[in-house]
């Protein structure tokens, strides 16, 4: 067979080396689930995507991801690198691709935006989970660098998914957000406890003319990402999240706004969230956001 084609995508942003790196094997096919695992722990992104063929007619195409060291049941970065690789590779797409992941299938859109693509993903319908007790949302907060004077009383800490699930932690200022130094040993152990591995914080603390209305960070030490910079399945969540808790005002059925994320590290990107509002409740997601090429290869099928 063929060598695999590989690629490192920077998801949400059009400037190569910042927004999210994500790998993406476009002809995966053959592989077995300890190659791909190899291959993502070779490439060390937070995660890469690996194209197969569709396996029945309710799909187009099917979509695995891993991290370098478990695989994951989808990711939102990595899923618009494999469509941009997509697009990159076959043209723009006449019709949305239903992408069969680990979490279902989610509808893609392929745009052509200037002189490349922009990718929006339909996420599964938002599900929440009860709210953390005080005394627990406290201890979060001390894992994570703060204290519960830190968070802000606007946002219950809680568990939202849209397909890949995250604990959604406010904090009433951005420098506090921006000063955080995890204790990553803290955040495993109390995973099990918030029924959590991924912890996303987030802050409405903004300065004047800022068009984006939220800036978060996104830890998940418990499957290898220290820190992801951009995170598609916890900014969509948490658009879900603002509606639910009266944050985020809707307009003839749809609530919009814009999500800005930056690591630690320096990297940074964005993505444009809607949500579909129905009788007062978040009913469906959808993010958008942009990508470059930051490097191709070929890489031999034997280990």
């Amino acid at each position: 067979m063929t060598d695999l084609r590989v690629y490192q995508i920077d998801a949400f942003t059009r400037q190569r080396y910042q927004g999210n790196p994500a790998g993406v094997v476009a002809n995966a096919e053959g592989l077995s689930d300890e190659h791909m695992q190899l291959i993502a722990r070779e490439l060390n992104n937070s995660e890469t995507a690996f194209i197969l063929p569709a396996e029945a007619a309710d799909h187009d195409v099917r979509v695995r991801f891993f991290t370098p060291t478990t695989e994951v049941p989808v990711c939102g970065h990595a899923t618009v690198a494999a469509h941009f690789v997509l697009a990159l590779e076959r043209g723009l797409p006449a019709k949305p691709c239903r992408q069969l992941t680990g979490a279902g299938i989610q509808v893609i859109e392929t745009l052509r935006s200037d002189d490349s693509f922009r990718i929006a993903i339909e996420q599964n319908r938002p599900s929440f989970e009860p709210k953390l007790s005080r005394a627990l949302a406290a201890e979060v907060a001390v894992a994570l660098g703060a204290d519960a004077r830190a968070l802000d009383p606007r946002c219950p800490v809680q568990f939202v998914s849209t397909g890949h699930g995250k604990l959604l932690i406010g904090l009433r200022e951005r420098r506090q957000l921006q000063a955080l130094v995890p204790d990553a040993a803290q955040l495993i152990a109390l995973g099990p406890k918030v029924g959590a591995k991924g912890f996303f914080v987030f802050s409405l603390d903004r300065e004047d003319g800022d068009d984006a209305l939220t800036h978060g960070r996104m830890f998940a030490p418990a499957i290898g990402i220290a820190e992801d910079p951009v995170t598609g399945n916890a900014n969509g969540p948490l658009g879900a999240y603002l509606v639910k808790h009266g944050l985020l005002e809707a307009r003839d059925g749809v609530a919009r706004f814009r999500a800005r994320q930056q690591a630690g590290n320096g990297r940074a990107g964005q993505m444009d969230v809607t949500v579909r509002v129905e009788r007062g409740e978040p009913s469906g997601v959808r993010i958008e956001g942009d990508a470059v090429t930051c490097f191709w290869a070929t890489l031999p099928r034997t280990f």
